[in-house]
């Protein structure tokens, strides 16, 4: 009898204790982060430093998707203290009044390399700056095509995004000559390209692309073909960026499905009319029309 009167007591006790558990749980607020940053390096392991603000009260931390491992806190005079997470953990609880502090971890396998091209797909709702190797310009976010300058980083708000790049992709120059005059067009990409051509009456490049789904990037001098372009695979009209124009070369990049081959039309070939003519007639009417007006006046 007495048996059962304790059993009854522990289950009573056990459903009013577990709401209580699961409420202060679920209080948890997300943590207030003050930066996050991941860095890449050349080889492909991914390192993230959570910075977090200091609170009264627990803060939960989210791991950005991925495998996580060696984790560390870094308190603000620089201590380190290890600690071990469950695997395919997906977050952790920073307990109260430890001050502000860096949670830092790898995130393993979170690159795929193939082809050469290294691919991160990534979805985290706090600003995110990305630290990638100095060796990477030119890389694409979502297909388009991003150039960095100077700085190896950039900074992505709210982010969700495919990060694509590569590293050591090849280029070759394709030489075109016509009458008195050589021009080089530049060829950035790892797939085969082959039968480069450049037609003057036709106003077009061509060449072929012997790989599938491969980015590549023509660098095109503008007094050799001029703009708009149009880019057509087999006669079929495909989607391109042009991303660059510092005056004299365009950087066209495009990324056909399969193999094929590639035409790119422009409006304006060399000698039919020098890139310098506008910029000529243009600089003649600033000085011809006050000559005019003046001219009128009298």
């Amino acid at each position: 009898m007495n048996f059962n009167i304790i059993t009854c007591f522990l289950i009573l006790l056990l459903v009013l204790v577990l709401p209580q558990v699961n409420a202060q749980t679920d209080s948890v607020s997300p943590a207030s982060q003050k930066l996050v940053q991941v860095t890449i390096d050349r080889e492909g392991n991914v390192e993230v430093v959570h910075q977090i603000r200091d609170s009264k009260n627990p803060q939960e931390l989210e791991f950005i998707k991925g495998t996580v491992s060696n984790v560390e806190f870094i308190d603000k005079i620089g201590r380190h203290e290890s600690m071990d997470v469950v695997e395919g953990a997906k977050h952790m609880v920073i307990l109260p009044n430890q001050g502000e502090l860096f949670v830092k971890y790898d995130l393993d396998n979170a690159l795929i390399q193939k082809d050469g091209l290294w691919t991160l797909d990534f979805r985290y709702l706090e600003t995110t700056t990305f630290v990638i190797p100095e060796e990477i310009k030119l890389f694409f976010v979502n297909n388009r095509p991003v150039l960095l300058d100077e700085k190896n980083a950039f900074t992505c708000h709210g982010c969700q995004m495919i990060l694509e790049y590569s590293i050591d992709e090849p280029k070759t120059i394709e030489y075109v000559n016509w009458e008195d005059k050589k021009f080089e067009v530049e060829m950035i990409s790892f797939a085969e390209i082959e039968n480069f051509e450049f037609s003057q009456p036709t106003k077009k490049i061509s060449f072929k692309v012997n790989d599938d789904n491969q980015f590549v990037t023509a660098v095109i001098p503008l007094e050799l073909l001029w703009g708009p372009y149009a880019v057509f695979q087999d006669d079929e009209k495909i989607y391109f960026h042009e991303y660059i124009n510092n005056g004299t070369h365009v950087w066209l990049n495009m990324r056909p499905d399969t193999a094929g081959n590639i035409t790119i039309i422009g409006t304006t070939v060399v000698p039919e009319f020098p890139i310098i003519a506008p910029l000529a007639v243009g600089f003649l009417m600033i000085l011809v029309v006050p000559l005019i007006r003046k001219f009128n006046l009298h």
